[in-house]
């Protein structure tokens, strides 16, 4: 295959790619034309057939919910993993919202709080590394955000190009000053930080051992990026700590910017993951029904001990596997 051919192949207009564009146009006519609530019921529904029809997320899903709330009863984290499922189901609308959504009907659906940090950041002279949580409402509420306040985005490359240009374009649409940043351009993260940008990013996932130190996460070692404390470091900025989150009737959002944590960027890279790791907790035990309970949070672990997410470390599963045997010898 020729150069020019192997190019043509990545252009988002090549027949290949010609329904990922019938995906995302069914995608648009649904968040466009369909009102708020039939669109929350629509994903709540979604959430629950994807949790039946995806065993490996329903399997991480539950296996997170044991380990985070040993507390609470079989049937409380059950009811709290259709919560979840069901969240996550009403984040792919809020995505699509985000993405297309007229921007006159987002301004009706949300409050924000503690914009003034913001901006008493900015008139001293900072950048702001802003310390997201993975709610399932992450993705509308940075559109919410850039409604009203000026920040980039910090994302995911996607190797589909159309999906690639659909996602950076409806990130940066509803303001004319933001823009996309790939995760590996640490340069010009660093760059935008010192030019008094506001940036945002989530450190409540787990990229592995390198790079990471392991803090307490609902009282489980958790490896957590060190990213933060060395961006706020060279950055030169202030690290400002927010939360989403959706009513629990559906009828919109909230956000809530906290005051700056200053303490963050001074040199001990294990003290800021527990305060940031303390931090994401203390907001999820709030809201735990509207977390992204999905990603295996606690994959990476200390040497010598074992992997959460086998199966065989999955005692439910194993109760699960045994009562469909004895359906079917029934």
């Amino acid at each position: 295959m020729s150069q020019s051919e192997a190019d043509s192949l990545k252009a988002p207009l090549h027949p290949k790619y010609w329904p990922t564009w019938c995906v995302f146009g069914l995608w648009w006519l649904l968040v466009v034309l369909l009102p708020l609530p039939i669109q929350m019921w629509l994903g709540g529904k979604l959430g629950r057939l994807a949790a039946k029809l995806s065993e490996r997320r329903a399997r991480i899903t539950r296996k997170n919910l044991e380990l985070c709330f040993p507390e609470k009863n079989e049937q409380e984290r059950e009811a709290l993993f259709w919560e979840s499922m069901e969240s996550a189901g009403k984040g792919f609308f809020e995505s699509g919202m985000a993405w297309f959504g007229p921007q006159w009907r987002l301004r009706r659906w949300y409050t924000i709080e503690g914009l003034e940090h913001l901006q008493a950041a900015h008139d001293e002279g900072k950048g702001v590394l802003l310390l997201g949580i993975h709610f399932t409402t992450i993705e509308i509420c940075a559109a919410f955000i850039n409604q009203s306040y000026s920040i980039d985005g910090f994302y995911r490359p996607h190797k589909n190009p159309v999906y690639e240009y659909v996602q950076r374009w409806g990130r940066v649409r509803h303001n004319p000053y933001s823009h996309t940043i790939p995760r590996s351009d640490v340069r010009g993260i660093i760059r935008n930080l010192r030019n008094k940008r506001a940036i945002n990013y989530a450190p409540d996932q787990d990229y592995g051992k390198k790079h990471s130190v392991f803090a307490p996460f609902f009282g489980i070692p958790a490896a957590t990026v060190t990213a933060p404390s060395q961006l706020i470091r060279v950055g030169k900025a202030k690290a400002i700590p927010y939360v989403t989150g959706r009513h629990s009737d559906d009828s919109g959002y909230y956000i809530r910017f906290y005051p700056p944590m200053d303490e963050l960027g001074q040199g001990d890279e294990q003290a800021d993951a527990e305060l940031i790791n303390a931090f994401v907790e203390r907001e999820v035990r709030r809201n735990p029904g509207q977390y992204l309970w999905s990603h295996r949070r606690f994959k990476t672990r200390p040497d010598g001990e074992k992997d959460f997410y086998r199966v065989e470390h999955m005692p439910w599963k194993q109760r699960r596997l045994k009562q469909e045997q004895q359906r079917k010898r029934k």
